[in-house]
């Protein structure tokens, strides 16, 4: 058992709040912080604001048992798990400004001998720069108990779960601990054995950044193959979910699926900070990243090609806007990029959006007049051209009677392959 009792989470979006939940529901009392106040409304009423299978289970009960609240205001506590947002800049660099925000909060009510845990996804030394951000802050405190200044325990745990299996993959995945010192991480170790029942994997902060960075680089790098493969099929007319197939056939041969581009918070974004810290030396990474985000542009260009086909009044449906199947998470995804320019360049044609799993469009849709959210069937039978963005359940469950007649660009191989 952790000697831990009170845990801050700062930040409840994908992962802060299923972190919280899980170590609520295990016992310890845990408080989340968010700046958003609808958030901390709905997570005082026992509420998720977004789409997670069985997170709400976990929610609901943390918070009847009085062991999870939330408030906008960081609280003392035994240990910090900071899980804020880290976007990447017009320069491809990594935006610490939220990790150094969450640093403001924590520090006025830190005593010496706290556990911070920074789980966002960040470049190389991003560990350190909020410990050194936080003594900037509280020079009476160190990051080694130099000088009599009591110390701060700093350790970085990269999140590893997959939107819509996170409640599951929290339990069951290996963890990687790195701390800025050997207690530091043994303290990690065991606060995350409270709820982890995989391997907790202990290293050095700096390598645990970079373990992430590359995980999720390799995956860009396999989905930029199998992207890059579609448009290479295309130009010779090959069916390439036939291609793929048959490849995979070889025993050391697995070729992912393509798609329309590569989005989220993950896989998106983390190869450029790998990037950013060796420019000269990540020529595959940097080139893997250039094709599955030029990806987009090529399925723009398919959707071009269909539509002149068609009668100039016909409408278009895009199925699905979120950056994988099954959830209501926009960020980072090519069908949204994919949908606004197809609203940009078709003015005047109306564009018919289902996602089922949201109630209104992003912003950037809602200013484009030609563009409607509209059920599934409804966007399906009142337009001429299909573009299929998203394989989530509900569009694989179309019976094909209901795209006969129409003109197709299917960016999964749902119904192509």
């Amino acid at each position: 058992m952790t000697s831990f009792q009170t845990i801050a989470v700062i930040g409840l979006g994908y992962i802060g709040l299923p972190t919280a939940a899980i170590l609520a529901t295990n016992g310890l009392d845990v408080i989340g912080v968010d700046v958003n106040q609808r958030t901390v409304d709905a997570v005082n009423d026992g509420r998720v604001p977004f789409v997670e299978p069985d997170l709400g289970i976990h929610v609901a009960g943390a918070v009847s048992q009085g062991r999870l609240k939330a408030t906008t205001q960081t609280p003392a506590a035994d240990a910090y798990i900071v899980a804020v947002p880290t976007p990447f800049t017009a320069d491809k660099s990594a935006d610490l400004s939220y990790i150094e925000a969450a640093a403001r909060g924590i520090a006025p009510v830190l005593q010496g001998g706290e556990l911070i845990i920074l789980e966002s996804t960040s470049p190389p030394g991003a560990t350190r720069h909020l410990g050194e951000y936080i003594v900037s802050l509280r020079p009476d405190l160190s990051l080694d108990g130099g000088e009599g200044r009591p110390a701060i325990l700093l350790a970085h745990c990269p999140e590893r779960v997959l939107p819509g299996k996170v409640m599951i993959e929290l339990v069951t995945n290996d963890r990687i601990v790195g701390g800025v010192t050997r207690r530091a991480a043994d303290l990690a170790k065991d606060l995350y054995s409270v709820f982890c029942q995989g391997e907790i994997l202990v290293t050095d902060d700096v390598t645990a950044e970079m373990a992430k960075l590359v995980e999720n680089s390799y995956r860009d790098v396999n989905i930029a193959f199998a992207n890059e493969l579609s448009v290479i099929s295309a130009k010779l007319g090959i069916n390439v979910w036939e291609l793929i197939r048959l490849a995979n056939h070889h025993p050391r041969v697995d070729i992912l699926q393509p798609g329309p581009g590569v989005g989220g918070h993950c896989i998106a974004v983390d190869p450029w900070f790998i990037v950013a810290a060796a420019p000269a030396e990540s020529r595959l990474i940097r080139t893997a990243r250039t094709v599955n985000d030029d990806k987009p542009r090529w399925v723009l260009d398919q959707v071009h090609a269909a539509f002149a086909k068609l009668p100039k009044n016909a409408e278009v449906a895009l199925l699905g806007l979120a950056f994988k199947a099954n959830i209501d998470d926009l960020r980072e995804s090519p069908a949204i990029e994919i949908a606004q320019a197809i609203a940009e360049s078709m003015a005047g044609i109306r564009i018919n959006v289902a996602e089922p799993h949201i109630d209104s469009l992003p912003g950037s849709l809602q200013r484009q007049d030609n563009v409607r959210l509209v059920p599934l069937e409804e966007a399906v039978s009142r337009s001429s051209l299909v573009v299929v963005l998203v394989d989530h359940d509900a569009v694989r469950a179309l019976p094909a009677e209901v795209l006969a007649g129409k003109l197709l660009v299917d960016t999964r191989g749902i119904f192509s392959s």
